[in-house]
Order: C-alpha cells, then sequence, then structure tokens
C-alpha cells in the first residue's frame, strides 16, 4: 500500500486501502437487516496502524531528490539542458510522480522508446531497462532503504520519465541535432582577434526551418499532465516518402558503414523546413555530394553536372528562387577572393591585363589605372575589381541569380573541362553547370522561340531560328552578338541546394554519394548520445 505525505505533514491512505474500505461497506451494505455484523461501525482509524512508513511518499523530499539529480546530471542535450532548467527552477510540479505513484502514462512513453531501435537509436540512451526496472519494483511495492527507498525510486522514475520523453519529442519534432548551429560553427574564418582566437566562422548552412522554441519543453510537460502524451508523441513522428524508404533500408543494412550513412539522412529528414521540396511544380535541386543538379517540372527533367565549392570555400546549403539570369555578366570579385588571391598582384599590369581585370572606385564608377593603385586602397574596401564578360569570364557566358546571404549563385565556367572531373568540390562557393542553356530554357515560362535564340547567340552559341541565322550574316561583331542581357525568371523557380549522401538519381534509383565535406562525419558525431 502506498501513501502521499502532504506538504503540511499529514498522511491520506489511497490506493489499496480505500479499495478495502469500499469492499468493506459493501459487505456491510449487503447484509440483511436480521445479520449482525459486530463491526458495523467501523472507521478509517480502524486502518491507521496498515499505514506503513516504507510505503509513504513525501512530495517535499522527492522534488528536492529530483532537482539533485537534475543538478548533477550532465547535460548532453538541448533536452537534457531543458529538463535540468524545469526541475531546478524551485517550483516544479511532478509530472508522472502522484499519490497513485505511476499510471499508464508511463507505459505509453515505455511503447515509444522500446521503438527506438527502428530509427537506430539506443535504448539506453533514454533510460529504458532503468525506467523499467524502478515501475515494476515500485508496482510491486518491493521498497528497500537508503537509496533505495520509496522516495528515491520516485524522484528516479519522476526524472528519468521526463528526460526520456525530453529526448524522444525534441528528436521527433525538430531533429536530434541544430543544424544551424553545428554547420554555422564548423569552418573558422581567416580573422583572428589580437590573441589569435577565432572571431567569425564561414556560413555554411541557411535554411528557413522550424527550430525548438525556449518553451517547447512546457508544451511537453503540459502533454504529460494533460494525459495527453501518447497522442503528441504519435503526432510529431516524422513523414516522408525518403525517410520511409530509409528506415526501411535501415533493417537490412549489413555493415556499420551502411547504418551510420543512413542514420545520417535520416537525421537531415527530420529537419522541418519552411519550404520542402515539393512533389511537382518547376523546381531545381544541387545535391552537392553528387555534384548533380535534377530540374523538375511538369513532363521535363534535366539532368545535369556540376562543380561545387572547395573544401576551404564549401557551398553553402540553402533555399532560395532563381529570379532572374544575366547574358555575359561581368564578374564583381568578392572581398574575400580579392584579398586571398588579387591583392598580392597588386601593381602587375600583366596579371590584371591577362585575366581582364579592372578596378573600379566604388563611390564614383571611375575606373582607376592598375599602376595607381595600392594594396592598401584594395584592402579598404573602397574599391571593387571586375572581370570584364565574354568567354574568359571566370562566371562563362551566363549567370543565374538568386537571393542568399552568400553571395553566391548558379553559372557556367570558362573552364569546362572540369566537368570531366570525378571529383568536383574546386570552386569558391558557386555552383558551376554542365549545361546552362538547357537550364536557362528550363527555368523560362513558355519562353518564345526568338527569345531563346537571342539568349543563344548572345551566349556565343549558333542560332536555331532562321530570323537568328540571318540575324548572324547581317551582324558580324561581337558586340552586335550581345542581344540580351537581363532576363527575368517569372514566375521563380524553387532552387535547393542539399547534401545527402543517399539520394535518388537521375533514374529515381536511391544511391550511395561520397561525403565530400565530411557532413555525415559531423552529423554523426553530434548523434552519438543517442546512439550508446
Amino acid at each position: 500500500m502506498l501513501y502521499l505525505k502532504d506538504w503540511k505533514g499529514s498522511q491520506k491512505s489511497f490506493c489499496s486501502l480505500i479499495g478495502l474500505l469500499s469492499l468493506t461497506i459493501m459487505l456491510l451494505t449487503s447484509c440483511g437487516e436480521d445479520t449482525y455484523f459486530k463491526n458495523k461501525e467501523i472507521t478509517m482509524e480502524a486502518f491507521s496502524d496498515m499505514k506503513a512508513p516504507a510505503f509513504v511518499f513525501n512530495h517535499q523530499q522527492i522534488a528536492q531528490l529530483v532537482a539533485e539529480m537534475a543538478r548533477h546530471t550532465p547535460v548532453v542535450t538541448e533536452a537534457d539542458r531543458r529538463t535540468r532548467d524545469y526541475y531546478t527552477q524551485g517550483s516544479a510540479a511532478m509530472l508522472w510522480i502522484d499519490r497513485w505513484g505511476v499510471d499508464h502514462r508511463a507505459d505509453s512513453l515505455l511503447a515509444k522508446l522500446h521503438q527506438v531501435g527502428e530509427i537506430g537509436m539506443s535504448e539506453n540512451a533514454f533510460c529504458v531497462s532503468d525506467i523499467e526496472r524502478d515501475i515494476q519494483q515500485l508496482r510491486q511495492l518491493n521498497i528497500g532503504e537508503g537509496s533505495d527507498d520509496i522516495n528515491h525510486l520516485a524522484a528516479r522514475l519522476e526524472f528519468h520519465l521526463t528526460r526520456a520523453c525530453m529526448r524522444y519529442a525534441y528528436g521527433h519534432r525538430y531533429g536530434f541535432i541544430n543544424p544551424n548551429r553545428i554547420f554555422n560553427h564548423l569552418d573558422p574564418d581567416d580573422k583572428t582577434d589580437s590573441l589569435r582566437r577565432i572571431v567569425r566562422y564561414r556560413g555554411l548552412f541557411d535554411v528557413d526551418m522550424d527550430y525548438a522554441p525556449a518553451s517547447y519543453y512546457q508544451t511537453v510537460a503540459q502533454k504529460i499532465t494533460q494525459d495527453s502524451i501518447a497522442e503528441y508523441l504519435t503526432e510529431i513522428q516524422p513523414h516522408g516518402k525518403l525517410y520511409d524508404q530509409l528506415k526501411s533500408m535501415l533493417k537490412t543494412a549489413s555493415t556499420d558503414e551502411q547504418r551510420q550513412r543512413i542514420l545520417c539522412n535520416m537525421e537531415r529528414c527530420r529537419w522541418r523546413l519552411h519550404h520542402p521540396i515539393p512533389e511537382t511544380g518547376k523546381r531545381i535541386i544541387v545535391n552537392i555530394p553528387a555534384y548533380h543538379l535534377y530540374a523538375y517540372g511538369g513532363d521535363t527533367t534535366l539532368h545535369m553536372r556540376v562543380v561545387c565549392g572547395a573544401m576551404r570555400t564549401k557551398t553553402p546549403l540553402l533555399a532560395s528562387e532563381v529570379e532572374w539570369m544575366e547574358v555575359n555578366p561581368q564578374w564583381v570579385i568578392p572581398q574575400s577572393i580579392l584579398e586571398k588571391d588579387v591583392v598580392r598582384h597588386v601593381g602587375d599590369s600583366a596579371y590584371f591585363a591577362r585575366n581582364k581585370y579592372n578596378i573600379y572606385e566604388r563611390a564614383t564608377n571611375k575606373q582607376m589605372e592598375i599602376g595607381e593603385v595600392t594594396k592598401a586602397m584594395l584592402l579598404s574596401g573602397k574599391y571593387r575589381v571586375a572581370q570584364q564578360s565574354g568567354d574568359d569570364n571566370s562566371l562563362g557566358r551566363i549567370v543565374f541569380r538568386f537571393k542568399n546571404k552568400f553571395s553566391v549563385f548558379l553559372h557556367y565556367t570558362s573552364t569546362p573541362w572540369v566537368f570531366q572531373r570525378d571529383s568536383r568540390a574546386i570552386s569558391h562557393g558557386c555552383v558551376r553547370v554542365a549545361e546552362p542553356y538547357e537550364l536557362a530554357a528550363f527555368v523560362l515560362d513558355k519562353p518564345d522561340e526568338w527569345l531563346l535564340d537571342r539568349i543563344r547567340i548572345s551566349m556565343g552559341l549558333s542560332a536555331m531560328t532562321d530570323r537568328g541565322r540571318q540575324y548572324l550574316r547581317t551582324h558580324q561583331s561581337e558586340e552586335d552578338h550581345k542581344l540580351i542581357g537581363y532576363v527575368p525568371v517569372k514566375p521563380h523557380v524553387p532552387l535547393y541546394i542539399i547534401y545527402y549522401t543517399l539520394w535518388p538519381n537521375e533514374q529515381g534509383t536511391l544511391q550511395a554519394w561520397p561525403d565530400v565535406y565530411g557532413y555525415d562525419r559531423v552529423v554523426l558525431q553530434h548523434l552519438q548520445p543517442y546512439l550508446s
């Protein structure tokens, strides 16, 4: 029999005692008037000697023990930190322990925790065996002394149930890791302070997605107290074709490498994007590990090789929309590339002429004489270096522009031979596309033939229409061939630059791709608390 000692120190019997009293009353009332029963005037006081101290819950002591556990248990995850905060704030209500011990809510949670192996997680990370042992001990009244007394037992259950529930809920609702925090603190910038400490990191991830708000643990706590936790944990399960496919593959993974690759890509599927890749409509997907671009829309499917950023200048992961194209663009060299590759050539007129670089004052757009520009002037940020348009331009003949905070874009190249390489992580961060005209035709909405031909002629390609061929016969100069510069894309076409080492190839078959940036290792490292 269990009892709860309230805040004033009084003791109230319940559970088995209430049951016994109810049975006694039933027996009394079921007797006829002529039946003699000598204990007819029985009272609650008659059971006072059954209040065994070993079975008495002390609410205050349990709360103190839980708070002590919360303070001394290592915090490894965001869910752990929120669990600690909840129980150390001084007035936390018990979520699982009440005067009846623990009820079916704990069993519902355990049923979910027993399924974590299906997603590659370890039950040990959710204290499953400890919870089961303590529940059995409590329900069988196998109460010991000291650290195994009723209050220590209740405190352990309260803390472990909450910690496991928080870990499960945070992971399934928002993902077990935070990619924004991890990837944007991965690659230090070259700049350091006077003590040579890192002061800035390169941005590598900018995808709008759900992140757990500071109050999320309160939402979970409310679901527990309202007896709706079972339904909620079912409701937040990740869904999606790729996720389900990977989950099924996990069952038959035969090597550690296969298993780890699947786990990393399942985690990516748990991130709740505000704008997930749609199943229909026009969309462009660049998967960095595959060095490939896939464009889908209606009956059109386009795929091509791409070149991505090198290890030191990784292509960032992002979601945006292609808004316009620029044919025969100038390349305004980013300040970071200017500082690393160009500044050391200040004063070398041959270098600037060979690369067709011009220097302009930003405020006036005045072109400067190469010999007049010093290293300090270029480093000041008041001058820009631009490469002239043409076949030798690093952007090639066309660039696809979309909003992003990294100054990256899709473009062609002046060195098309790089597309024949197997490993194509060599750019400064932008994505070079192997078939730029085909991509230009794809992003436009029902373009007329003359618009497409003007783009082709401007890119230095042969004309496809009689009108275009006639134009080329009568206009011989290179400048005359630049028929079009700015080309708007309406409606805008969604673009996703992603990183999946398991992703469908052009035939739609799920294929493994190399971990070119080592991101799988990073994801796996941060998943480790849940795997052991």
